[in-house]
This record gives C-alpha cells, sequence and structure tokens, in this order.
C-alpha cells in the first residue's frame, strides 16, 4: 500500500490569520486546586431543579433534541415579557455570536468590537474573512463615540459585551441607546449580555431595544449566574428579520435535550438565582475591599477596576514581585486558579471569578501572603 500523502489543502487566508481561542486553567499540575477562579462560572453549580430535569430526560438520549428548543424559548418570553417567535437558542451564546458574524458579514465587509472585548469577537469576525476593526476603549470602558468614529460604508455588524468580559466595566443604558442611534441601520448591533444578571444601576439589558429596532441582537447566557456552562446554551433576541436570517445558519439540534430541560427548570427557579446574584455581590465587594486593603499595606500599585459581573480585573503592577505574572504564578503554587490576560494582551491584569466564601478566602489568604501584607 503507498504512504499517505503529505500534501494537505491550504486553509483560506483568513483562516490562517486565526488564533484557537484559549479557556482559562482548569488544573494545575502536581497540585490540588484550592480554589478555581479562571472561567467566570457559577460555584454552586445549577439549581437542584435544573438537575433533576436533566436527570428526568436522560433515557431520552437516543431522541435528537427538538430543532426548534419550543419550550425554553417560551420560558424565555414568559420570564422577560417577549415574542417567542423572536428567541432563538444556541450552543451557547459563543454560537449565537459566531452566527451574528455568519448571516451578516463575509469578505471585504468591516465588523467592529471594542479593545479588551469579549475573544470570540474577532474569532467569529475572522471566520467569515471580514475585516476586524477595533475601537479605542477609555480606560478599560468602552468609548461609544470611538466605536461610531469607526464605521464606515463597508461595516456591517458591532459587538458590544455589556457588562463587557474581561474588564467587568459597563456603559449606562443611555450611552447604550445613544451607540444604537447612531449606527446605520443596515448595521447589526449585537449586544452581549452574557452578565446582566450581575449589573446594577442604570442598565440596559437591551431586551426592549431589540423589541423596538430591527438591527438589534441581544445575547445572553445559562454558563453564568444559571451554573449550566457544561450544557452549552445560549439564547438571545432579535427582529423577525434578524431572527430568520440566523436560522439559516445555525446548527440543526444545536441545543441538547438535557441543556433544554435544563434551561425551562432553571428559569422557573428565580429563586436560586436570586441567591447566587446576592452571593456574588456580597463576596464581590468584600474580595474587593480584602485587596484593597492588601495593596495600600503593600504599596503594591494594583488598581481593581470597577465591577459590574461576577468578577474583578486587577491591573498590577508591570514587573517585579507584585506583577501579574509574578502574582499568578504564587497564587498557582498556593492552588488557586485565576485568569492571567496575558493571553488577551493584557499581560498587567489578573480577573479573578467570584466563587465561594471558601474560595474567596482562601485566594485572599494567598494574595496576603505575596503582598507581604500580614
Amino acid at each position: 500500500m503507498d504512504a499517505p500523502s503529505s500534501l494537505v489543502p491550504d486553509m483560506k487566508p483568513w483562516i490562517a490569520g486565526m488564533h484557537a481561542y484559549v479557556p482559562g486553567k482548569a488544573k494545575i499540575e502536581g497540585r490540588a486546586v484550592v480554589a478555581r477562579l479562571a472561567s467566570n462560572e457559577n460555584p454552586f453549580g445549577p439549581s437542584p431543579k435544573a438537575v433533576a430535569a436533566m436527570q428526568a430526560v436522560l433515557a431520552d438520549g437516543h431522541r435528537y433534541p427538538d430543532p426548534a428548543s419550543t419550550a425554553l424559548r417560551e420560558a424565555l418570553a414568559a420570564h422577560h415579557g417577549l415574542d417567542p417567535a423572536r428567541v432563538i437558542c444556541g450552543t451557547g451564546s459563543d454560537e449565537l455570536l459566531h452566527m451574528a458574524a455568519s448571516a451578516f458579514a463575509g469578505p471585504g465587509d468591516e465588523i467592529i468590537h471594542v479593545r479588551h472585548g469579549f475573544a470570540v469577537y474577532e474569532l467569529a469576525a475572522r471566520r467569515v474573512g471580514a475585516d476586524v476593526v477595533v475601537a479605542a476603549d477609555r480606560d478599560y470602558v468602552a468609548d461609544v463615540d470611538a466605536i461610531l468614529a469607526c464605521v464606515s460604508a463597508r461595516t456591517r455588524v458591532v459587538y458590544l459585551a455589556n457588562p463587557n468580559n474581561p474588564t467587568g466595566t459597563i456603559i449606562s443604558a443611555s450611552e447604550v441607546r445613544r451607540l444604537h442611534a447612531g449606527l446605520p441601520g443596515d448595521v447589526l448591533f449585537v449586544l452581549d449580555c452574557a452578565y446582566a444578571e450581575f449589573a446594577e444601576g442604570e442598565y440596559e439589558d437591551g431586551l426592549g431595544l431589540a423589541d423596538r429596532a430591527g438591527n438589534v441582537f441581544v445575547t445572553r447566557t445559562f454558563s453564568k449566574i444559571y451554573g449550566l456552562a457544561a450544557q452549552r446554551i445560549g439564547w438571545g433576541y432579535a427582529s423577525e428579520g434578524v431572527i430568520a436570517a440566523l436560522h439559516r445558519v445555525r446548527a440543526p439540534f444545536n441545543v441538547p435535550t438535557t441543556g433544554q430541560a435544563a434551561a425551562v427548570a432553571a428559569v422557573g427557579d428565580q429563586a436560586f438565582v436570586a441567591g447566587v446574584r446576592a452571593h456574588t455581590l456580597e463576596w464581590r465587594a468584600w474580595l474587593a475591599a480584602e485587596i484593597g486593603a492588601m495593596n495600600r499595606a503593600a504599596n503594591a500599585g494594583i488598581r481593581i477596576l470597577p465591577a459590574a459581573a461576577n468578577f474583578l480585573l486587577l491591573e498590577c503592577a508591570e514587573d517585579g514581585p507584585f506583577s501579574a505574572a509574578a502574582l499568578n504564578e504564587g497564587l498557582l503554587a498556593a492552588g488557586v486558579i485565576v485568569r492571567y490576560l496575558a493571553v488577551q494582551n493584557m499581560p498587567r491584569c489578573l480577573r479573578i471569578s467570584i466563587g465561594t466564601e471558601a474560595e474567596m478566602r482562601a485566594c485572599a489568604a494567598a494574595l496576603r501572603v505575596l503582598l507581604g501584607a500580614g
């Protein structure tokens, strides 16, 4: 038998220019994990009602799931006061973000996202051969004027996460509306609200905006406050025309039966959601206060950004023992996994998810040792 050929097809040049998504660490080689705080997960897991719902449908694993996620769309529409025909579900909100680029952009088009925005935006744009335009931010916060200044005749999609990941920053409802008002009607405004449940104050989750405007697509997820990251369930809301386009590129049977059942039950257990939110806000404030006190005691040069999600972003010294790289290594040695953001061109930053009380205390104790703060 002849040896297999070493020739392989050439990938498209825009695919060759991509880099695969790098997830947060989940393990530490040769060491037990004390606190897993890298991926903004709900540390309590799903609602017990969601777990029971998954168990109830396991015997149907040989059957394809409902391709339209009908019960889930109806549950979401009832909870949020939406039209179920305009709700679409995806394999996490990641699939929905990719679908937006696939349906509305291609080679020669431009897609805009904010500097230090969610890494999937660039991947979604490059996957379809569109040109990526990065709008400057203002101290890690989205700058509406900078975004609008980037809009050209070739712009087809604008992505904005609010609250933003990985920075945790937020812009007001009035600024979201001002951004939308400044966009041409043929530009799709994708408002990624994965962390909406953790926001406070004057906040625009975009659902009302999407209800009124034909070019707004709001995305949400069950991976964060609902604790269903392993099931990969996202959902979005837009006009009938946008939804029709997205269905053309949606993968068939894209949300598993277990995920659909779990998500329906999770939406019905808002008491669980409220408990997770209360815990997150309490311990987010606690950890920020603890790190702030340590920083002052050690004169470490750490800045804690205002947080509107289920994590904190720390901007650290450029080098030395209090740099992000050094603190990350020290935390790993203590069994604490956080997200070192050098992979996202933020080498001075660490992102720390809000975990259980035990995880928060372990993280603070490890940082106290590293900072020599008592």
